[in-house]
């Protein structure tokens, strides 16, 4: 019989002050049009790197986070000298990358070509392989494709030069859009020379500094399946909670010092799904219009009347869901979020057993 399916959503609505939270190839704010205006967006990329730094400041140990890097030969390296010092650990970390099918390194030089991601007991399955002097190039590359990391789970490895590396992403996460038109606006500054002459009035430097300011609908949706078949059932319910922790309370850090514009989320949404993972940026298609009571209550509203719609016309209900904040209590019950990231895992982990036969205390 085919596995059952289960997802979990996250809907977050999240007001950013005056920002430039995620800039293009300019120095400007990244935007899109979407139902006809102007919105300011921050990139999927632009999250999930803040996601990966969130996890690496304690919400995983140092083994669950992978290196995204071109340094690859270091990090093989490092594992090499811990397990034989003395020996020439960076010519034994080229080799064996090289059995394991990256050969794109040159024989001066510590960098690949391109990023490569690779997970700590990776790095130290490689080193174990080349101390031992193994030389089969499937043992190589079975150990780049094992025990991979937690974060290379989630947000997938991609391995253009060798396909049987990739790992598919367990989860998805969507470029966060505001919920109603913006304008960019310009800041003229100006820094003064702390040296310069009392009779010197002048500005030591001047410049601009394009920003706005945004009520963003931010979405990712997590694949609990994918997730139990990489990491097991034990592990996929924790992973689910790190993963939901790190999406509401993380935040790029574009420009953070200019404008200290850090924020919390008004309020979160979260569903089980056994159906599909359903998208609910449509409740904003038509952009929340300004008034004088903000954007954050319009959007609340648009955002609740338009599951209801959804789940009326299209989609079953969610099996279960969890609100924090004001203001979605039609959809669910709202909870503080550490209450709610902990029954959010234990329904995760009930769904999970439900399927095994197993009982969760």
């Amino acid at each position: 019989m085919e596995p059952k399916r289960l997802y979990v959503d996250f809907h977050v609505l999240q007001t950013v002050p005056p920002s430039c939270v995620n800039r293009d190839d300019t120095g400007s704010p990244k935007t899109a049009v979407y139902g006809g205006t102007t919105r300011a967006r921050v990139s999927s990329q632009a999250w999930k790197r803040a996601m990966r730094l969130m996890f690496r400041e304690g919400l995983l140990d140092s083994e669950q986070v992978g290196d995204r890097t071109k340094k690859i030969v270091g990090l093989v390296a490092d594992e090499i000298e811990a397990l034989a010092p003395g020996q020439d650990a960076k010519k034994m970390a080229r080799d064996a990358l090289s059995l394991a099918g990256l050969s794109k390194i040159k024989e001066d030089k510590e960098d690949a070509d391109t990023l490569f991601f690779m997970s700590r007991a990776q790095a130290r399955a490689l080193a174990q392989l080349a101390v031992e002097g193994n030389n089969d190039k499937k043992a190589y590359k079975d150990a780049l494709k094992a025990a991979p990391s937690v974060d290379m789970v989630l947000f997938g490895r991609m391995v253009a030069s060798d396909p049987s590396l990739n790992y598919d992403a367990a989860a998805q996460v969507a470029h966060s859009i505001s919920t109603h038109a913006v304008q960019n606006e310009y800041d003229y500054f100006t820094a003064v020379d702390d040296c310069a002459p009392e009779d010197n009035a002048g500005a030591g430097h001047l410049g601009t500094v394009e920003y706005n300011s945004s009520t963003l609908y931010r979405y990712a949706t997590v694949n609990v399946k994918e997730l139990e078949e990489q990491l097991g059932g034990e592990a996929a319910p924790g992973v689910i909670r790190t993963f939901g922790e790190a999406f509401v309370r993380s935040m790029p850090t574009g420009k953070q010092n200019t404008f200290a514009n850090r924020t919390l989320p008004d309020a979160v949404y979260v569903t089980l799904r056994t159906d599909q993972p359903v998208n609910l940026c449509g409740a904003f298609e038509k952009a929340v219009p300004a008034t004088a009571n903000g954007f954050v209550g319009p959007s609340k509203a648009a955002l609740a009347d338009y599951a209801q719609k959804v789940y009326t016309c299209y989609a079953d209900a969610p099996l279960q869901a969890f609100t924090v904040g004001e203001g979605l209590e039609t959809l669910a019950p709202a909870q503080p979020l550490g209450r709610m990231l902990d029954a959010l895992e234990t329904a995760v982990r009930q769904q999970l057993n439900a399927e095994t036969g197993n009982e969760v205390e």
